[in-house]
């Protein structure tokens, strides 16, 4: 996997970053969601490295990336924290500005980025999710129970820290198989590796602090810039599973709109994890929105 690409470990202002990195060309960071790492772009990555610099990492928390200390307010696991790690590893790699496309959790952060670092984002792509204020702001009955990772992943410490403790491969293999039409996606050494991270109390930990960050700091940062009609202004690309949550419960691009004047995208003929299920499609998407 990842033929041809370097592996790098950077240290940031507020903790080390690791990734991978190859190709020639304009550059693209690529950012993972959760249960996974990096490791989900193995089939997009090559893809995209024929045309441009890719750079692929792990989030502060996850995979083999720094998991600093958090505190009462869960500050170094906001969205925000973890974008300037981005921006930080990016700019040590010689990208001051690139585009950044994000799966999930990643999404959440790349969105984040482009709004505070408009200067630095030049184009975003989103995979597979609607603002985090949004989704809080319509929460109902059909979220509770659909969105239940999000609730049980904030509770209060340490919770869900202990129980997953317990039994790390039930809750990641609940996640790879319930939101993916295709399990068979993630060959056996990718499904090993992910539920070997959430094996390590520190990651599980860390990632907790994210949710518990996003139920508070990352709502309170959407509604913020809502309040001061701050607005994304690079070109968006939206894709998402036509028959999970963001393609059932929204409209996507309306959503979007509400944030971005040049948005466009649709469904991919895949579950949640389109990276890994439906790679060529993915790839060729991306490839006809970053070019353009």
């Amino acid at each position: 996997m990842f033929e041809g690409f370097d592996n790098f470990e950077i240290n940031t202002s507020g903790t080390t970053i690791r990734g991978r990195t190859g190709g020639t060309g304009p550059p693209v960071l690529l950012l993972h969601g959760i249960p996974e790492t990096h490791l989900m772009w193995h089939r997009v990555a090559p893809a995209l490295a024929g045309h441009f610099t890719v750079v692929a990492t792990d989030l502060r928390g996850f995979g083999d990336s720094g998991k600093p200390s958090s505190d009462a307010d869960h500050t170094p696991y906001s969205m925000r924290s973890l974008a300037g790690d981005q921006v930080e590893v990016m700019a040590a790699l010689g990208h001051e500005s690139f585009a950044v496309v994000g799966h999930d959790r990643g999404a959440r952060c790349a969105y984040r980025m482009a709004l505070d670092h408009p200067r630095v984002v030049d184009k975003l792509a989103v995979l597979d999710v609607v603002p985090t204020g949004d989704a809080f702001d319509r929460a109902d009955k059909r979220f509770s129970l659909g969105y239940w990772v999000w609730s049980f992943l904030a509770a209060p410490a340490p919770v869900p820290e202990t129980l997953i403790a317990a039994a790390p491969d039930v809750l990641v293999n609940h996640m790879l198989d319930e939101w993916s039409q295709a399990s068979a996606a993630f060959p056996p050494e990718v499904r090993a590796e992910y539920i070997a991270k959430f094996r390590d109390p520190e990651t599980v930990h860390a990632i907790c602090e994210e949710y518990r960050a996003a139920a508070t700091l990352d709502h309170e940062h959407d509604a913020a810039d809502r309040r001061q009609g701050s607005r994304i202004g690079c070109p968006v690309l939206a894709l998402w599973d036509p028959n999970g949550t963001v393609g059932t419960w929204y409209e996507p691009l309306e959503l979007w709109r509400e944030w971005a004047d040049d948005v466009s995208g649709g469904p991919v003929d895949a579950g949640h994890f389109m990276a890994e299920e439906a790679p060529e499609e993915v790839a060729d998407r991306l490839l006809e929105f970053l070019n353009h």
